[in-house]
């Protein structure tokens, strides 16, 4: 009876990797008979030394861009001297090797061609090579299966990246610079991000920016969650400045998908989600409802709503999320319900910083705004009757507020007797306490607590188009 192979013993574990050293020979024949394009071309298409599979291939190839990046000539000749200088002819196989390279390819036209395949060549080794990592780490690493299973995700998608960024004409560079100028002017608002929503905060924040991580905490029943989700409304439906629809993701770890539906679609509606919950709804308020429920079925929103998440799982999710739908926004309510499995063992306040940085991460990563809840701790409303938070009462960690881009700590004054505005229950504060690239302050919203809905607040005298008009010198004020 024969015995049973084992993943280690697999006879396909010792197959040449995929090459070809006739595209290869063809890459280099056609650079030494016109040295310009064809390396220009090879730049284009992210052809490196280590797109060639020989060896003796690599090095040719790395003394003609060496030479071609030092405007030196290029011929049989020229690149023989420079083999010969450093020492490396023999390694090729000589001048006669490189008189065979020529000889192999008697025209430089069909350069392009053999690049490709070198370049799709060199790409299958890359992710045999991931692949191979995989398999060693899943046989022998300690590592959490989450974290391995994150890494070789990481490493695919990385590979599919470097594929994609091909070398871009610098004329296209100044044209899509252009584009984006003239949308700034034509909305005379200087949003360069994605807008919020809400005037007072993007006069702010000039929107959501790319790579960002928007902290936005609270005490609990302050609404962070509904701010969050009604931004995510918005943004999706495409009611913002510029009326462009954009795919969100909620990452909702405290609220189910139920109840989170449920409120936004009675907060679009305007009917109050308590009388609902009794059966107190009129035909009229019905009638609102299923509006209601017409607008959000077709906004482009990705709930999830798995509980115990881990940051890791998080971030693999988000990743494909992003490749399969290209979301625009990523919305996490909350961080501290977030879970880093790794770091637990080093205390809470180790693994919110862990947290805080795989989020941050993730942000860069997909090059997109993350607005993440957080928790405040007992502090503000321990150390005077205003109840007025602080960055540092960021909840667990001060890491938060050291990844963090934006930090706005949300606030009602009509939770807190001794404060001025007491009496005006529809006012609430978000306070910028940190804007990395911009100015901070309060902006003042209006919140219908019945709704759970923000809306811009009227400030007294001043309009909020007014509010981002450029003056006379087309500078805003």
């Amino acid at each position: 009876m024969a015995s049973r192979i084992t993943p280690a013993q697999s006879p396909k574990s010792d197959r040449i990797p995929p090459y070809s050293e006739e595209a290869e020979r063809g890459v280099l024949g056609s650079a030494l008979l016109d040295a310009t394009r064809v390396i220009d071309l090879c730049v284009e298409k992210r052809v490196v030394p280590d797109s060639f599979h020989t060896p003796a291939h690599q090095t040719i190839y790395e003394i003609l861009v060496d030479m071609n990046n030092a405007g030196r000539v290029i011929d049989l000749l020229t690149v023989g001297e420079r083999l010969e200088s450093a020492g490396l002819l023999s390694r090729i196989g000589g001048r006669e090797y490189l008189l065979q390279l020529v000889d192999f390819t008697p025209t430089a036209a069909h350069a392009e061609h053999y690049i490709e395949i070198v370049r799709q060549k060199h790409l299958l080794r890359t992710i045999i090579d991931c692949s191979r990592t995989a398999i060693d780490k899943c046989y022998d690493s300690e590592e959490d299966a989450d974290e391995i299973l994150s890494e070789s995700e990481q490493r695919i998608f990385d590979i599919g990246d470097q594929a994609d960024r091909g070398l871009v004409p610098w004329p296209e560079l100044v044209r899509d610079s252009m584009k984006e100028i003239e949308e700034i002017f034509l909305q005379k608002k200087g949003i360069t991000g994605i807008p919020t929503g809400y005037l007072d905060l993007d006069h702010k924040l000039l929107g959501l920016q790319k790579s960002d991580m928007i902290i936005i905490a609270a005490r609990p029943s302050m609404g962070k969650t509904s701010l969050a989700m009604n931004m995510a409304e918005k943004i999706a439906l495409g009611e913002i400045s510029d009326k462009k629809p954009r795919p969100v993701a909620v990452f909702s770890l405290e609220m189910s998908r139920e109840q989170l539906v449920r409120r936004m679609i009675c907060c679009r509606a305007r009917v109050s989600s308590h009388n609902l919950s009794k059966g107190f709804v009129s035909q009229v308020n019905h009638g609102h409802l299923m509006q209601a429920a017409d607008s959000l079925i077709k906004a482009p929103l990705y709930l999830d709503d798995t509980a115990g998440l881990t940051a890791v799982e998080l971030r693999a999710r988000a990743r494909r999320l992003k490749k399969r739908f290209d979301i625009q926004l990523i919305v996490v309510d909350y961080l501290q319900l977030l879970h880093y499995p790794q770091y637990a063992k080093e205390g809470r306040q180790r693994e919110t910083a862990a947290i805080s940085g795989a989020l941050k991460a993730m942000a860069k990563e997909l090059r997109i705004p993350v607005i993440v809840l957080s928790q405040l701790s007992r502090a503000p409303e321990t150390r005077d009757k205003l109840g007025k938070p602080k960055l540092s009462d960021l909840r667990d960690s001060g890491s938060i507020e050291q990844d963090a881009d934006v930090v706005a700590l949300l606030r009602r004054p009509c939770k807190y007797p001794e404060d001025e505005d007491y009496n005006d229950t529809s006012l609430s504060i978000l306070d910028i306490a940190k804007h990395r690239n911009g100015p901070t302050g309060e902006v003042r919203l209006h919140f219908e607590e019945e709704f759970t809905r923000f809306e811009d607040r009227a400030q007294r005298g001043v309009d909020h188009d007014e509010a981002f008009a450029p003056d006379e010198e087309g500078v805003e004020v």
